[in-house]
């Protein structure tokens, strides 16, 4: 298994070295933020790691999954509140919304494959065990199968023959199940599988951070009452559909808090509270420190 857990002496090291940022940038390729430029994508890392210095600042895609495969090579990975180390014949799934930045060893070999949020979501036939396993960060060795289907989708995506997307969108949906295998294979405690109701709330609450929008205005955008709206996330998440949306917008404030250098009123700000005051206890009582007190952490 490659997961490493981010204790204290690492995330010291990791932060200290953190660029004075304000935001933390949501592309649509790393360093673009023009449309997506295909119906899927794949590129080598020395396509694009080589101009950076091998070293991929912190970002985010919110339309995007992420799969990278390292065929041989070393480096680290940062996602969110995770460390992961990478190695030779090790693949990490990103999930859409999750930060995330690559130290790279130089000439490291592998490629990176993006999935367009839309194709993520219409896997056939539809399972919420399959919308679970893609809602989170996978990372483990890569059997031979994923890397043929990875290895095959890469190939088409380079011609332009006949049914050239029929066979891309294909492919990648077979490649995103066999990393879900994978991420079902290696998660040892299984939660409740989640309604794929409560993966649309969260593709609506990312869509409206910082709105301060309530369970009622999620609720009937998705045409539920907030009754059933509140019994979905119970049921799933264990949290009524209040508490479910504030826990979301602490995380989103946690990795502003620890990935940018914005002021905990600012981090407030863009969050939609307007009482600075009122946005540090609202944290405290979701994540059990003050703001200051989780950031420290991250600085030395």
């Amino acid at each position: 298994m490659a997961t490493v857990g981010m204790d204290r002496a690492r995330i010291l090291w990791y932060y200290s070295c953190m660029r004075n940022v304000n935001s933390i940038p949501d592309y649509a390729l790393f360093g673009e933020t023009d449309a997506f430029p295909d119906v899927l994508h794949c590129e080598h890392f020395e396509d694009r790691a080589p101009d950076h210095g091998w070293q991929i600042s912190p970002h985010r895609h919110a339309q995007l999954a992420q799969i990278f495969y390292v065929k041989q090579g070393a480096g680290k990975a940062f996602v969110d509140s995770q460390v992961f180390d990478l190695f030779d014949n090790v693949v990490l799934y990103i999930p859409p919304q999750t930060v995330h930045e690559f130290h790279l060893a130089p000439f490291i070999q592998g490629m990176v494959q993006s999935f367009p949020y839309s194709l993520l979501h219409n896997i056939s036939p539809s399972s919420a065990e399959l919308v679970e396993a893609l809602s989170r960060p996978i990372v483990a060795n890569a059997d031979e199968p994923l890397v043929t289907l990875m290895t095959q989708l890469d190939a088409a995506l380079r011609k332009n023959g006949a049914f050239r997307s029929q066979i891309s969108i294909g492919l990648g949906h077979a490649t995103l199940a066999s990393i879900a295998s994978l991420g079902v294979a290696n998660h040892e405690e299984r939660a409740t599988l989640p309604d794929q109701r409560v993966a649309r709330l969260d593709q609506l609450i990312a869509k409206h951070m910082g709105q301060q929008r309530s369970a009622r205005n999620y609720a009937a955008e998705m045409g539920l009452s907030t009754g059933h709206l509140t019994r979905l996330c119970q049921m799933t998440k264990g949290l009524s559909a209040a508490a479910y949306i504030e826990s979301a917008t602490m995380q989103e404030a946690c990795r502003l808090l620890a990935f940018t250098s914005n002021s905990i009123a600012e981090v407030g700000y863009r969050l939609g509270f307007t009482d600075p005051s009122y946005f540090s206890r609202r944290f405290r009582s979701v994540q059990g420190v003050t703001p200051s007190q989780y950031r420290k952490q991250f600085i030395r």
